[in-house]
């Protein structure tokens, strides 16, 4: 049984529980099986790569600790969308 995440990519939320809380922020991948989702500049772990240094990434965080404030706009949609088409 798998439940539905009423959250979509580039949708803004806000964190309501855990070190990052009240902090707001794009969301920038799902993992709709493990009900995970990442959400920029949240949960963010320092890593090392030998070719590219020390980078900044941000970490899967569960999906319960995140409360949507706005959807993400039509113009980045309809932006993305030409975009894929002119390809």
């Amino acid at each position: 049984m798998s439940m539905k995440l009423k959250v979509k990519k580039g949708d803004t939320v806000q964190i309501i529980a855990g070190a990052d809380k009240g902090k707001k922020g794009a969301v920038l991948s799902l993992d709709k099986k493990k009900l995970k989702i990442k959400v920029q500049g949240v949960a963010v772990k320092t890593h090392f790569d030998e070719q590219e240094g020390l980078k900044q990434l941000e970490s899967f965080i569960d999906y319960s600790n995140v409360k949507f404030v706005s959807a993400a706009t039509a113009a980045k949609k309809a932006k993305k969308k030409a975009a894929s088409k002119s390809k």
